[in-house]
């Protein structure tokens, strides 16, 4: 399910002759454990892991991963970008060397995601939330899931003339914060088509423990900037819809490598004998009052 005004004619079509699964749910809301859920089938109540705190394997079992099931079957398994979460929930290797042939592939440019590289209507360089750029202006000249699609068009070139079966697992940051992303996807959603959160209002009666004040975006200079009170103090009316349209701008940014993607699986006859499973990890909150 997906807001109308979002533009994603290559994940829309692949939708269209592929099986959908419209009533998917998160066994985590958060992305370390829904990672390992999936990529193992075990729930976080197996797995012990309901944060980003611990490797599976030493805090509560040996489990085998899907990628690890298809390497000790004889395929070639290869990772791009962020597929398992980095750190200890990983063991800091993206569960190498169990899951994948050889060691997994992270963009260069991954490290300024979170820079200085967000222009402002001062001129000047932040680390802001909203992160439309010119992609020509930011470090290297790229942004990490343009080097991802690079990546795996390359090993999919190379897999083209291997005898051996292959299992490639791609995993792109976008629409993950900060929404930094080729600026021109921006003029995709004019300000005033953009509509607001249904209910934005918090529940009455609502346990603290059940709400996230999301101190993390908090952090970004544009959103300190508006001074928005601990915990629940609304953003206001303006920034909310900007916050929407850089999460769908991010969106069909992602759309666009996907596309690609898909294109050089069919430019090297690949697409008939290949499954593609398109999935997320525990999808995104995307309620605006803090």
């Amino acid at each position: 399910c997906r807001d109308e005004l979002v533009k994603a004619p290559n994940i829309d079509q692949l939708a269209s002759h592929s099986l959908l699964f419209q009533n998917a749910f998160a066994q985590q809301a958060v992305c370390a454990p829904s990672r390992v859920s999936f990529l193992t089938g075990r729930r976080p109540d197996t797995t012990r892991l309901y944060d980003f705190n611990s490797y599976w394997r030493v805090h509560a079992g040996n489990f085998s991963t899907i990628p690890q099931y298809f390497k000790e079957n004889g395929y070639v398994t290869m990772s791009v970008g962020k597929v398992f979460h980095p750190g200890i929930s990983s063991n800091h290797t993206d569960d190498s060397p169990y899951s994948w042939s050889f060691p997994p592939y992270h963009p260069s440019s991954e490290k300024y995601e979170n820079t200085k590289t967000c222009r402002g209507p001062d001129g000047e360089l932040h680390a802001n939330l909203l992160c439309p750029v010119d992609v020509l202006d930011v470090p290297e000249g790229t942004l990490p899931d343009k080097q991802s699609t690079e990546q795996a068009i390359q090993l999919l070139e190379k897999m083209k003339t291997s005898a051996s079966p292959f299992f490639l697992a791609v995993g792109y940051h976008k629409p993950h914060i900060p929404f930094r992303y080729p600026k021109e996807f921006q003029k995709l959603y004019p300000l005033e088509n953009i509509t607001l959160a249904p209910d934005p209002e918090v529940p009455d009666g609502l346990p603290p423990v059940a709400y996230n004040p999301w101190m993390d975006i908090r952090q970004r200079e544009d959103v300190q900037a508006l001074n928005i009170s601990v915990p629940y103090g609304p953003i206001p009316v303006d920034f909310q819809r900007k916050i929407r349209q850089s999460y769908f701008a991010s969106v069909s940014y992602l759309d666009t490598q996907v596309g690609r993607l898909l294109s050089a699986l069919d430019d090297l006859q690949l697409a008939n004998s290949t499954i593609i499973a398109f999935t997320s990890d525990h999808g995104f909150l995307m309620r605006t009052n803090t």
